[in-house]
């Protein structure tokens, strides 16, 4: 067989070049780094959470295997990951230009994190290695997530080098044009604390559960305590920062009544009164009281601002049906105390009692815990059933549609900010940055936000097109109409006096004295233009 008709195979180095670019290139915008970083630092904190459940034993024991299985599975990754960094080293510009630039990467810091995040299990094969020793260095995999935090710790200091402590800190806590990526891992940092310390209240109100881990229990609260108890001062010593709380008192008593910050205040409040109030209060409530940490998740999404906002925009219309719902429970309520009192009176005593029948019956839920027995009561629930289905629908149908139309506000806010970056015909990797930091505050996507710069590219070249189309000049229609060629002329005319009276002349005449890019009879005609405008 000739070699001919063999398929000709890709060079290692284009391979190499393809890998690099798509799994790990920070710069390539459509590549998959940002995922991937993204993925094994979720795949780091899981570790961690499995190495401190593992030391519960009673936990531990009822499922060794999952253990040992999610240990195997994170340590596949954690190779495949070094060995493709190792492969593609002479494709990465930090290290390509060394002699040996895989040797280089070898003793590189992020390099050594990595293989020590896997060594030890791969030793425990070939060496005697005591269970916990080994369980105590896996803690070496937290030291990966330096890949993603010293970059964004670099980024941060590079934007705020000649910002103060309180300006840094402020950055650090609050979207900034400032703020990097730094400020989102802050953030997700405080989300996975919030969502720790709620589950941990939850579960501990299963006393089983609160036997084996009450220790666990104490040092998580402290821990998730201390952490937002430093937020909240942060946020109170930098809120002068924020225009709104300029004054270094009135400001942050201003900022200490702010919504957020009495969501902050909130939940860190019942661990300092448990030790004041437990002898005036059950403990159970102030414990349950902490749930109000997922309040704090609310600054980091726009769910409640949107949902204030339909609500007071909406208020008239849902305030009416509101009313509606209102009275027709009363009136339910009356109708069901006159048919059943006589035959049902320990269940329909008198109409307040009824008022919890009447919304259970109207709202289609029925618990059946009471229920009409008597022919007319049955009839009427039949009937209130049914009214219900659309009355207690149309709150929800309103809302339903705020939701969707306050949506479009903020694509159409996004849209009108994309228009504005492409007014000189441009948009720069700094203007889409930012188009991308206020898409991520309105909780929309970078493909959406592609979506929407693609659609106005095609826009602005069919509008450009249209416009190229209308000053086509009909050469035919001019040849045998003097008056249409007379019309034509005048036409161009004014559009050449508009385009002199608006441009800044002095860049034009640079333009025009360029023997290069114009005629004499160019500049000869401009010089005529601008002798014939008005003198300002």
């Amino acid at each position: 067989m000739s070699n001919d008709l063999s398929t000709p195979s890709l060079p290692a180095s284009t391979v190499r070049a393809y890998v690099y670019r798509q799994v790990f290139d920070p710069t390539n915008k459509q590549g998959m780094g940002k995922k991937l970083d993204g993925y094994i630092s979720t795949l780091i904190i899981l570790n961690l959470i499995a190495l401190l459940v593992e030391q519960v034993p009673t936990l531990y024991a009822k499922a060794p295997g999952f253990f040992h299985i999610f240990d195997v599975f994170s340590i596949i990754v954690f190779t495949i990951e070094y060995v493709l960094r190792l492969y593609v080293a002479p494709e990465d510009p930090e290290f390509k230009g060394a002699r040996l630039p895989r040797f280089a990467y070898f003793k590189s810091p992020f390099a050594l994190i990595d293989l020590a995040a896997i060594l030890p299990f791969y030793l425990a094969a070939f060496i005697q290695i005591d269970l916990r020793m080994l369980r105590a260095l896996r803690l070496l995999r937290l030291f990966k997530l330096a890949r993603v935090l010293i970059p964004a710790w670099n980024e941060f200091k590079e934007l705020n080098k000649d910002s103060t402590l309180r300006q840094k800190v402020y950055n650090l806590l609050n979207p900034t044009p400032q703020s990097g990526a730094l400020h989102e891992y802050v953030d997700l940092f405080i989300v996975f604390w919030v969502l720790v310390s709620v589950a941990a209240v939850i579960l501990e109100s299963v006393d089983s559960v609160h036997y084996v881990l009450n220790v666990e229990f104490v040092l998580l609260d402290g821990i998730a305590v201390a952490i937002f108890t430093t937020e909240y001062i942060l946020r109170l010593y930098t809120c002068t920062e924020n225009p709104t709380y300029r004054h270094w008192v009135a400001g942050r008593l201003a900022y200490a009544r702010s919504p957020s910050a009495v969501v902050d205040g909130l939940a860190v409040l019942p661990f300092f009164l448990e030790p004041l109030l437990h002898n005036l209060i059950d403990l159970r409530f102030l414990r349950v009281f902490r749930l109000l940490r997922l309040l704090k998740l609310t600054r980091y999404t726009t769910a409640g601002t949107t949902l204030i906002r339909v609500l007071s925009r909406e208020w008239p219309v849902i305030a009416a049906s509101t009313f509606i719902m209102m009275l027709l429970v009363i009136l339910t309520a009356s109708l069901g105390y006159l048919f059943e009192h006589e035959a049902q009176p320990e269940k329909f005593e008198n109409i307040p009692q009824s008022i919890y029948w009447a919304v259970v019956t109207l709202a289609s839920v029925g618990y059946g815990d009471i229920s009409p027995v008597t022919p007319i009561g049955r009839a009427a629930t039949v009937i209130l059933a049914l009214v219900g289905l659309g009355i207690f629908a149309v709150p929800a149908g309103i809302l339903a549609t705020a939701f969707n139309d306050e949506l479009r506000r903020h694509r159409e806010s996004i849209r009108n900010q994309l228009l504005g970056y492409l007014a000189d015909g441009v948009l720069d990797e700094e203007e889409k940055e930012q188009l991308y930091r206020s898409a991520r505050a309105l909780r929309l996507t970078h493909e959406e936000v592609d979506l929407m710069i693609e659609r106005a590219r095609l826009d602005a070249e069919a509008t450009t097109k249209a416009a190229q189309e209308q000053f086509v000049i009909p050469y035919h229609m001019m040849e045998n109409n003097p008056s249409f060629s007379a019309d034509q002329f005048k036409q161009l005319a004014t559009l050449m006096r508009q385009v002199a009276a608006v441009s800044d002349h002095s860049a034009l005449n640079k333009i025009f004295h360029d023997a290069k890019v114009t005629s004499e009879h160019d500049r000869e005609l401009w010089s005529l233009v601008l002798s014939h405008l008005p003198q300002k």
